[in-house]
């Protein structure tokens, strides 16, 4: 019996409770939050969750784990210049500091802008974050080695017309004015030597999304280098919210000094022992508790295409997306913000349930939230604990929905809840909903 065509879209929908976390915070350390349904919710934003799937399933792969394990994938970082400076050195043997300054001269005249050259913190590193494959670098390193004469050449040349020009604009449009020049004249010295077109060939090679899952899954921009092909994502991530109102907790710390302990400790009299009192440091934090409901797509068409521009023929292309889908699903149900993992244990939150379904366009159920859950006992009209209403909530949305829509497939759900287990159980669920006890089955 063959399986009947999955549809372009598949959409995951999560429910999932945290305690006294804070995965996510603005620039005043402070939770981020959002107003819907006329009262402010916490929120954990889409880039933080993005983040954290594309590292987890990133990590997996390197490690020869997943079902992407031996695939490449990318790197997202200012470093290029350093990365490919160490590959010259440490691969070809070339001094470090010379290993450094041509590569970061190739980058440069490649296109990539650099922070200000009088600032050794960001002299080296490009203005933007570049997402490119993770051997990038090494390719980079092996082409300026093989061309390593030539290159060296064009360095000097460059970097001493970088000096030059420099000089002449800290000279000021006064002494410009006071050595005037034949009319359509310039200095040909102030001229930056251009790249060769080889050079610059492999650079944007190099940094080309190529074959790099990750890239084709997420997608990259790079404005700086028009010539050097973006990727529109094939991933759709909307911004975690609480279900609920969101109450946010002050919490009061001391720490304690050791060393100032160990002194009290030994003290021979209460004077020196008064002396040694006291934490060591004190503080707040804020932290936050609540039942969040998240939502991604995964676009199976775009996926496809990403892989088959990056250059894999029809069946590699089918195969990598294929694997793909799988390590994407894994990644949304067991990767996690890291902020504060170790003070709050964070990532080892796992969800309540997880609603996977397939369709023609993207759904976003955040509508059956809109009215936010109140906690207060049902016999007073409350729908108690948030986790269990939101799941009912859910399901229910879904249920209304599917009956209007003829293009929703067969629905999939998955819970490491015991006490949601158990009220599945008690649902009148449909049949074309599929109870499933682990990450991999709930994409076919």
């Amino acid at each position: 019996m063959t399986e009947p065509p999955r549809s372009q879209f598949l959409s995951l929908h999560l429910i999932e409770t945290l305690a006294a976390v804070l995965p996510v915070r603005d620039e005043n350390a402070q939770p981020k939050t959002l107003v819907f349904g006329g009262v402010e919710r916490h929120m954990i934003t889409s880039q933080a969750r993005r983040r954290a799937e594309r590292i987890y399933a990133r990590d997996r792969a390197n490690a020869g784990r997943g079902a992407l394990k031996g695939r490449s994938m990318g790197v997202r970082t200012r470093e290029w210049a350093l990365l490919t400076g160490r590959e010259l050195e440490s691969s070809y043997g070339w001094d470090k500091e010379k290993a450094l300054v041509t590569a970061r001269a190739v980058l440069e005249a490649s296109g990539l802008k650099f922070g200000d050259p009088s600032k050794t913190t960001v002299a080296n590193l490009t203005r933007v974050l570049v997402f490119a494959p993770s051997d990038a670098a090494a390719r980079i390193a092996e082409h300026v080695a093989g061309r390593a004469e030539e290159l060296t050449e064009w360095c000097d040349a460059y970097l001493a017309a970088q000096v030059r020009a420099a000089e002449k604009k800290s000279r000021g449009k006064a002494a410009r004015k006071s050595e005037p020049q034949a009319d359509g004249e310039q200095a040909e010295d102030d001229k930056l030597p251009p790249l060769s077109k080889a050079t610059r060939d492999a650079v944007l090679l190099a940094i080309a999304p190529r074959d790099a899952v990750d890239i084709a899954l997420y997608g990259r921009f790079l404005a700086e280098i028009p010539d050097s092909p973006n990727v529109d994502g094939a991933v759709q991530t909307g911004h975690a919210f609480s279900v609920h109102e969101s109450e946010q907790i002050e919490d009061f710390y001391a720490a304690a000094d050791d060393a100032k302990l160990d002194r009290k400790r030994n003290a021979l009299d209460f004077l020196d022992a008064a002396d040694d009192a006291g934490a060591g440091m004190t503080g707040y934090q804020s932290l936050i508790s609540g039942t969040f409901y998240r939502h991604t797509v995964l676009d199976r068409h775009q996926l496809r295409v990403n892989l088959r521009v990056a250059g894999m023929d029809e069946a590699e292309a089918e195969k990598a997306a294929s694997e793909a889908e799988k390590e994407f699903v894994n990644a949304f149900v067991e990767a996690f913000p890291e902020a504060k993992k170790n003070s709050t244990a964070s990532t080892g939150s796992l969800p309540a349930l997880v609603l996977a379904f397939e369709g023609e366009r993207p759904y976003n159920y955040a509508a059956a939230f809109q009215k936010p859950v109140d906690e207060g006992p049902v016999p007073t009209g409350g729908e108690g604990p948030a986790g269990p209403a939101a799941v009912r909530r859910l399901l229910r949305h879904h249920s209304f929905v599917s009956r209007r829509r003829e293009d929703l497939r067969a629905a999939r759900l998955l819970t490491y809840d015991p006490e949601i287990d158990a009220l599945l159980g008690e649902l009148d669920l449909p049949e074309s909903v599929a109870v499933v006890e682990r990450a991999e089955e709930l994409t076919p």
